[in-house]
């Protein structure tokens, strides 16, 4: 792009702080930049973006008006406000791990970090704009869909002897052979690329290539080399997490999902993975916390809506279910008065009441009050239409908790065979999800509550073996109580001692391994103890 050109680029500066804004109007016409809009909230970027086409848009990553850079960059590629061919870059003076983790993951064209030089900006604007220039018919033909017209134009690039953008076109053409499903060709592409120089965009192109082609052995090999690079780790848990889910290995994955969330938090996407992967392994806990900061991040973003509250309300309820703590219970079904509230001042005429109803039975299930809690739900109408996967499945939970089993499992059936047939309404994760709760509702009759109560019951009265199956049964669907599994360890011991059973190694050993990770109370702690050595005298195996 000539000189003239660059100066006349069509540029949003997009900033709330005066003074920054000041500095950025003085800097950019010292530099004869003269095409120029501002505007000191997201909000009025979007409506500028809606009736400009820039070259450039300069962001403040640390928007304070409703909307953050990154929630404002993120809508805009989203919505398509911007294209390809428009240049973007942020910039903070914040430069902590998670904020460049998370730009890096929005890929904009650049970031700056202030205090900066009005040369240091100048070589910034004009760099991207450049590159822009260069690059805009294949950007435009990709942002149509035309992936196989951009790579042959792409290729055309590539055949001229000398080119400033070698490598990015490199880096162009392996996603396009991803985006066309040419995995042969990709992987080839990818191996020669990385036999001249190791990018690492080569690397992480090559993996997902594999991953495609269920080479999943090789990619798995290669990602837990690049996790251990600082440059690669975040790109390589992700993929590595998907890989995992693709081989039914949950826990894995969900481990996973939680490194990367420390790394980039604010990826609601990664969010909502974890928080369906944390429900495969009943783990209640890291499923409400998920959705907690999902509840906080989406605010003001392309995410915020009803679901966002209905979800957060409906994990607290699960896991105030999973928890025998009852400050936890407590503050937990606070916080899901909140969700509610919060869900009511935001969105005051969506249609919720029905979604909201469900929820309030669930509360009153929670505080024992099981004759409100089926009553609310016998007046509720039956869904003759499934609108949302996760208010079924709600419905589902709450009227197996109060007995009413035929019902959930017809439930279940109807959201089952809806995602069956719209395949686009539920991911894989969902599905294995969906699947698993049908399976144990059809299997354990009783609700979570009643579960551990009535084995506490039989073992009292001598009743070894309901109380040890019942035991079992509240440890499969609470895996992560330490309550339960300190009964259940209880239970078979006693069970053992009394009438020569078999014992469960293997069951026995995932409640030690729990009870020994979990934060366990004074008397749980004695009790752990003496049942501890009471099994070595027996010399059975538990650890």
């Amino acid at each position: 792009m000539p000189a003239p050109t660059i100066q006349n680029a069509k540029m949003l500066i997009v900033e709330d702080q005066p003074l920054a804004l000041s500095y950025m109007k003085q800097s950019l016409e010292q530099l004869d930049f003269r095409n120029l809009k501002f505007a000191e909230s997201a909000d009025a970027a979007k409506e500028l973006c809606t009736i400009n086409k820039f070259d450039l848009i300069v962001c403040s990553f640390g928007l304070t008006k409703k909307q953050n850079g990154y929630q404002f960059y993120e809508e805009l590629r989203a919505k398509q406000l911007i294209r390809s061919s428009t240049a973007f870059i942020f910039i903070s003076s914040e430069t902590s791990p998670e904020l460049v983790h998370s730009i890096i993951e929005l890929q904009p064209d650049d970031f700056l970090v202030k205090p900066f030089s009005i040369k240091e900006l100048q070589y910034r604007i004009e760099r991207v704009l450049k590159r822009k220039q260069a690059l805009k018919q294949i950007n435009t033909l990709i942002d149509d869909k035309n992936y196989s017209k951009a790579l042959k134009v792409l290729d055309l690039e590539l055949d001229k002897k000398e080119h400033n953008y070698t490598s990015l076109l490199l880096k162009l053409k392996g996603e396009l052979l991803l985006k066309l499903n040419h995995l042969e060709e990709a992987k080839s592409f990818y191996k020669s690329v990385l036999a001249l120089q190791k990018f690492t965009w080569a690397k992480l192109g090559l993996v997902e290539a594999l991953i495609s082609n269920n080479e999943d052995v090789i990619a798995q090999k290669m990602l837990k080399t690049l996790i251990e690079r600082s440059e690669t780790r975040l790109a390589a848990l992700d993929l590595l997490s998907k890989l995992e889910i693709k081989l039914n290995q949950y826990e894995n994955a969900q481990q996973l999902l939680q490194q990367a969330i420390e790394m980039a938090p604010r990826n609601i996407n990664r969010q909502q993975s974890l928080g369906r992967v944390a429900q495969i392994n009943h783990d209640y806990e890291a499923s409400y916390k998920a959705h907690k900061d999902i509840a906080a991040f989406a605010r003001y973003s392309i995410h915020d809506g009803p679901e966002v509250y209905l979800n957060a309300a409906r994990a607290g309820i699960d896991f105030a279910l999973s928890t025998d703590q009852s400050d936890q219970v407590t503050r937990l079904t606070r916080q899901t008065q909140k969700y509610l509230n919060d869900l009511k001042s935001q969105f005051p005429s969506a249609q919720n009441q029905a979604q909201i109803d469900v929820l309030n039975a669930r509360v009153h299930y929670l505080k024992d009050e099981h004759h409100k809690a089926k009553q609310l739900l016998e007046q509720l109408e039956d869904e003759t239409v499934i609108r949302s996967v996760d208010s079924t499945l709600d419905k589902a939970k709450a009227l197996h908790e109060v007995g009413l089993n035929h019902k959930a499992q017809e439930l279940f059936n109807q959201v089952i065979a809806h995602c069956e047939r719209h395949r686009s309404a539920a991911d894989p994760i969902t599905m294995r999800y969906l699947y698993q709760q049908q399976q144990e509702k059809k299997e354990i009759t009783m609700g979570p509550r009643e579960l551990n109560n009535h084995a506490v019951t039989q073992f009292n009265k001598g009743q070894y073996e309901t109380a040890l199956e019942a035991f079992t049964q509240a440890f499969r669907v609470m895996p992560k109580n330490a309550g339960i599994a300190l009964n259940l360890l209880q239970c078979m011991s006693d069970h053992c001692a009394k009438t020569s059973a078999t014992f469960n190694s293997n069951l026995a050993k995932r409640c030690t391994t729990l009870l020994n990770q979990a934060e366990l109370d004074s008397e749980q702690q004695i009790r752990f103890g003496k049942l501890k050595a009471k099994l070595s005298e027996m010399k059975l195996d538990f650890e």
